[in-house]
């Protein structure tokens, strides 16, 4: 059987984000861990932006956007119906993008950027994870009792943004998002999907993901 191949890199969120819905999913696809200093020639044909992470289908289709390879995934298997909140679970997830994802970077990554305060930075991206926090004060989840497309989209940003400044994070009075991001975190979902492999070359065997082994 002929298996879509998924280039991930470990430590992405976005990647994280593709691994999670395709392992929620119960599909199977070929797994290629990168490491994005030394990006294969074979990614780089099917996606030239070199982001992960890309889906590439045996017939060669492509799907390199990692919101799009969740929806891929779980339109097609859904055991835990995670889709059930349909767009208002989406809207939550733009929310995402726009308003506290390019102020982490600007944050995380200041360095890369002219006259950015990172501080600044860091208290506009709070004022997102503040909504998340007055959310999560009524539920377990950003929509319910139980996980969606939400919270799986989201939570490895918001781990990216707890690991940017972990002293801060823990001093900051939101402590029904700190405890759905230690759920998040120490979940057997997560520890699944965060196994390590081997940095993948031309002719290596073939890696299935999820490993049920």
């Amino acid at each position: 059987m002929s298996y879509p191949v998924l280039y991930s890199f470990r430590r992405c969120p976005y990647a994280m984000r593709a691994r999670l819905g395709i392992a929620a999913s119960g599909l199977t696809v070929q797994l290629r861990e990168i490491v994005l200093r030394d990006k294969p020639a074979a990614m780089l044909a099917a996606s030239p932006k070199g982001t992960v992470p890309v889906l590439v289908f045996p017939d060669g289709t492509v799907v390199d956007e990692s919101l799009d390879i969740m929806l891929w995934a779980l339109t097609r298997n859904d055991p835990l119906a995670l889709l059930r909140y349909g767009a208002a679970a989406q809207e939550l997830i733009l929310h995402c993008e726009t308003e506290f994802k390019p102020h982490l970077d600007r944050f995380k990554y200041h360095v890369r950027y002219t006259d950015v305060d990172p501080a600044y930075e860091r208290g506009l991206a709070a004022r997102y994870l503040q909504e998340l926090d007055q959310r999560l004060q009524k539920n377990s989840y950003l929509f319910g009792a139980d996980i969606s497309l939400a919270d799986l989209a989201i939570a490895p940003f918001v781990r990216q943004f707890a690991n940017a400044g972990r002293d801060w994070f823990e001093t900051q009075d939101w402590p029904a998002l700190a405890g759905w991001l230690e759920t998040f975190v120490t979940s057997p979902r997560f520890q699944s999907i965060m196994q390590k492999y081997p940095v993948w070359q031309a002719g290596d065997p073939i890696t299935l993901f999820p490993n049920e082994a």
